[in-house]
């Protein structure tokens, strides 16, 4: 009998209870502050990652995990019965730890199928789509299936998200083509589209309350979507936010989170995103 089981990183912002519930094997990323690597998700929780980089003079680093490391996880779900191995990581555009998966997957070749897929996205979109593998997983779907399934939804996945600051991104080398908005960041509210797999500029905001009402009306203009989530880095107005979004949509719909130390450390605190997945052509 077939057995596929899904492996991550911990970019994909899954809560513990989620990972737990469908039997995801999670590869986490290191976050340095000064000489101080932490584990992330392990030995650094969001909370207490912006409490810490708020009060810290240099921003915190971010590391991919090493091949390594997913080769050992690779090497212990096939001993554990696994038939074969889906991989989904964050946007290769953006970080080594997908090439990583891919390098530890050669290593294995000869003991287990692995199959890694660029989510093209991050956090909450990446989670989605992990999450609906994880599914597919359990149903008994092939590995061609769910392989498909996480390839189909990152073409389809779309990533916004309203920053409060471009400070981090600036200092963090991650701003690509939204480097042009850093000359007058002090005086706008800038929205990023990642939904290729890289930072570009969206659209730029005077205030933060038509941030967020640019989030709503792109969500609404996209519509009909699937797997819409909120997520932010302490922000204290994501309640404003998720007010506005609900005059226009029904907040059932909705599934909210924090937006964890990989991404944070580049976007900044107060950032808000919104993940969520278009239609497919017919």
């Amino acid at each position: 009998m077939s057995s596929i089981r899904i492996v991550t990183d911990s970019a994909s912002d899954l809560t513990d209870e989620l990972i737990e519930q469908w039997g995801i094997s999670v590869i986490p990323l290191i976050i340095t502050f000064g000489d101080e690597p932490l584990v992330d998700g392990v030995e650094l929780a969001p909370q207490d990652f912006y409490a810490r980089m708020s009060a810290a003079e240099e921003l915190p680093t971010t590391a991919a995990p090493s091949p390594g490391s997913f080769e050992e996880v690779f090497r212990a779900l096939a001993a554990d019965g696994a038939t074969g191995i889906v991989c989904v990581n964050l946007s290769y555009e953006l970080s080594a730890t997908g090439p990583a998966a891919a390098t530890a997957a050669k290593s294995v070749s000869d003991l287990i199928e692995v199959r890694c897929v660029d989510s093209r996205s991050l956090t909450s979109g990446l989670g989605s789509i992990v999450l609906e593998a994880a599914a597919a997983a359990a149903d008994g779907k092939s590995l061609d299936d769910v392989e498909a399934l996480c390839a189909g939804m990152a073409e389809r996945t779309r990533m916004f998200g309203a920053i409060d600051t471009m400070e981090n991104l600036r200092k963090g080398g991650r701003v690509g083509g939204a480097k042009a908005m850093v000359g007058s960041m002090l005086s706008i509210k800038p929205i990023v589209d990642v939904s290729s797999g890289r930072v570009e500029e969206a659209a730029r905001t005077r205030t933060r309350r038509r941030s967020f009402a640019w989030l709503r009306d792109r969500i609404v203009a996209d519509e009909p979507v699937t797997h819409l989530c909120v997520g932010h880095g302490a922000a204290e107005d994501v309640d404003d936010f998720l007010a506005l979004l609900g005059e226009s949509i029904d907040l059932e719909r909705v599934r909210t989170g924090w937006i964890g130390p990989v991404i944070g450390t580049h976007a900044g605190q107060g950032v808000i995103g919104v993940t969520y997945v278009v239609a497919g052509a017919d």
